[in-house]
């Protein structure tokens, strides 16, 4: 059967209204933008880490190693600014350097002598709930609680805002991270 088009741009237009009509609702991300899983894939490196730094402190490894892969792998130090505070931090409230924040994990520190070593507890779990995901291109931010498990006695809640970035390459690093106890009415 032989179909003769008489008129080649109304073929056009009727294929292209088609794909149109096909591909309505289908929400494609670009290569450089973060999505919903990205944060929550970042999450869940970033309390898979904080877990593994203590239990490789308890089992007497290289921490301090594990430390620094923690930090380059998930916070964005080596590629800009950093905001960075920590929850139990008072007399340096803001750590905007690789060696602030790997501080606060490992503590024995002279130019941050208030820091314990917060990931060292160490911590069997920990569980984010968000509140909200805010995505806007390559960057998104993350509000909400997490809950870290202690080998001994209770959970403890923290309130947390994150923001993180999703560099050329895929990878998604953290550049705030702001942590605070929950407030308390008295």
């Amino acid at each position: 059967m032989k179909i003769r088009i008489k008129n080649l741009h109304a073929v056009k237009m009727i294929i292209m209204g088609l794909v149109l009509i096909l591909t309505s609702g289908i929400v494609h991300a670009e290569p450089g933008e973060i999505t919903q899983e990205d944060v929550v894939k970042a999450q869940k490196a970033w309390a898979d880490g904080l877990v593994n730094l203590g239990k490789t402190y308890t089992d007497g490894q290289d921490y301090q190693k594990a430390a620094e892969d923690l930090v380059d792998n998930l916070y964005a130090y080596q590629t800009g600014q950093v905001l960075f505070k920590p929850t139990k931090a008072a007399d340096i409230k803001f750590r905007t350097t690789k060696q602030g924040a790997i501080s606060y994990f490992l503590g024995h520190n002279n130019r941050f002598p208030e820091d314990k070593g917060f990931a060292l507890e160490p911590w069997t779990n920990v569980r984010f709930k968000n509140a909200a995901i805010y995505i806007n291109g390559n960057v998104a931010m993350a509000m909400g609680e997490y809950f870290f498990t202690p080998r001994k006695g209770d959970v403890v809640n923290v309130e947390y805002t994150f923001g993180y970035v999703k560099n050329n390459d895929g990878t998604v690093k953290i550049v705030l991270h702001h942590s605070s106890l929950p407030y308390t009415k008295r």
